[in-house]
């Protein structure tokens, strides 16, 4: 199908003027009272929903372990 008559700019920014980007929802924490994306896991403590879900001690050490050995490489 063929278009018929050509939209104006004006006709065209008033159709896209509801396209902005708006800013990210945050909610509170229900454990610890960070903010945190809606329904998406706490980064801070790890719980979704007052349940944990991440374990997020056991990331923090792991990632601190990985830069120790690497140190200990960069260091021989």
């Amino acid at each position: 199908m063929s278009v018929r008559m050509r939209h104006t700019r004006a006709h065209t920014a008033n159709r896209r003027s509801h396209h902005a980007i708006e800013g990210v929802r945050l909610s509170t924490c229900l454990k610890c009272g960070a903010l945190h994306v809606r329904h998406r896991v706490c980064l801070n403590c790890g719980s979704y929903r007052g349940r944990e879900v991440l374990n997020v001690l056991a990331k923090v050490e792991k990632r601190q372990e990985r830069m120790r050995k690497r140190e200990a490489a960069a260091s021989k």
